[in-house]
């Protein structure tokens, strides 16, 4: 049975702000009456920017990569490698197929990539450049022929290595526009930005409800909600690991649920006085100490089984793994947005470097859905082909006889039509077709 040696003390949202989602409602209600003149009253209104065009020059976007140092640009470069590397790999396993599944029916199917995505970079609080990695290369691999991208100004002028980072991404268009005005003008349109199929990219909770509010009339990759962070460790790894990895994930925000499961009560208090003390010394801790007195729990288990009991009932967007054997998780965890295995991955790489994708289920949606990846990006579209007289006469007798089950005459006429024209057959107008009792 497990202890909570910790529990949190905030009880997590359960829905959104009823001021945050009218706000949304109104912004894009207003989007659409107004366009860019709207987009342009509520970039000075919410993010005190303005310029005649927020659609960034190539002078302009060069200007900003020449800004940052060779090393910097490596850097980019390398992570970008990674990222377009797997998904490169996962593209590839995804396969267009065709089959004869009977004498003279053909079924297939193709991938197709959008047309068109809308990807938003998080830059009011950081510049999370490595949203653009994850979002916009992703697109480009999955095929997606536009990749329009928005990110809010950062200190009152664009960032440069957002910016950088969207460009060698190979972003064709990007704009300096932040917040709901940006995802609603990508998605509904106006005079200046053309409107896209899909948006992607994580942002803060005015994003997420207009994404939420937009996903109908566009495609989205997921609703994301705080990032959460769950450690699954036992007596082989020590404390400091521990609490470092709770706590890098913690100072995305005051509401970042982290989570230590464990089946050792000594790492569990070691862990507990671990974090007291990086608190007192992490640049970030203002934020992380909010994170981990009102989300943090430490919760001690009997064994491994039960551990993967409940991580599968939280099923965080992110599970650190250090045990003497992190491949019985990988095997018997089915609940789960991403999960590092052993004391030499972690979370971090993985947002910023390693090649897998961290846009990831929250909110316990990885219990249904996995994160971005190139197929979010492809729509799977199936198509028949009926090569023979005889194929359109069988599968029209099975057809109209069932269309008479349901009561769909029209449907029935549509295979009945066939059997005549096929078949030579003299079938009266909406009844169901007897079969030939050669061919049953």
């Amino acid at each position: 049975m497990a202890t909570w040696l910790k529990e949190r003390a905030a009880a997590p949202a359960v829905a959104t702000d009823q001021s945050v989602r009218q706000t949304v409602e109104g912004v894009i209600a207003d989007i659409e009456a107004r366009g860019d003149a709207a987009v342009r009253d509520y970039s000075i209104k919410f993010d005190k920017w303005d310029r005649a065009d927020f659609r960034l020059s190539a002078k302009e976007i060069q200007g900003c990569i020449d800004q940052l140092s060779g090393q910097a640009l490596k850097d980019i470069e390398f992570a970008q490698k990674q990222v377009r590397n797997f998904a490169q790999v996962q593209r590839d396993a995804l396969k267009d197929v065709e089959v004869e599944t009977y004498p003279g029916v053909v079924l297939g199917h193709k991938n197709i990539p959008v047309n068109s995505a809308g990807c938003y970079v998080p830059g009011g609080k950081y510049p999370l450049l490595a949203s653009a990695h994850m979002s916009v290369i992703t697109a480009k691999v999955a095929g997606v022929k536009r990749v329009a991208t928005c990110a809010p100004p950062f200190e009152g002028k664009f960032a440069p290595a957002i910016v950088a980072a969207q460009a060698l991404a190979g972003a064709d268009e990007i704009y300096c526009l932040g917040g709901v005005q940006a995802v609603a003008a990508m998605a509904i349109g106006t005079a200046s930005i053309k409107p896209v199929d899909m948006l992607i990219g994580p942002g803060n909770a005015y994003v997420a409800e207009a994404k939420r509010q937009l996903f109908g009339r566009v495609g989205i990759d997921l609703f994301a909600g705080p990032t959460e962070i769950l450690v699954i460790a036992d007596d082989t790894t020590d404390a400091e690991m521990c609490a470092t990895d709770l706590l890098g994930q913690a100072e995305h925000g005051p509401d970042s649920p982290a989570v230590l499961l464990t089946t050792s009560r000594k790492l569990a208090e070691q862990t507990r006085e671990e974090v007291a003390r990086l608190l007192t010394i992490l640049p970030t801790a203002p934020i992380a100490s909010k994170a981990w007195a009102s989300f943090g729990e430490i919760i001690l288990c009997e064994n491994d089984d039960e551990m993967v009991e409940i991580a599968d009932k939280l099923a965080f967007e992110h599970v650190q793994v250090m045990t003497k054997d992190p491949d019985y998780f990988l095997k018997n965890m089915t609940n789960y947005g991403a999960l590092f295995l052993g004391e030499r991955t972690n979370v971090s790489y993985g947002d910023k470097v390693i090649g897998t994708n961290h846009t990831l289920p929250t909110k316990k949606a990885a219990r249904y859905t996995g994160g971005l990846w190139v197929g979010k990006f492809l729509k799977t579209c199936t198509y028949q082909r009926v090569l023979t007289d005889e194929a359109s006469v069988l599968m029209g007798e099975y057809c109209s006889r069932l269309c008479a089950l349901e009561g769909f005459s029209g449907h029935g006429e549509q295979a009945n039509i066939r059997v005549r024209r096929f078949g030579g057959r003299n079938v009266p107008y909406a009844s169901a077709v007897e079969p030939v009792l050669s061919r049953t």
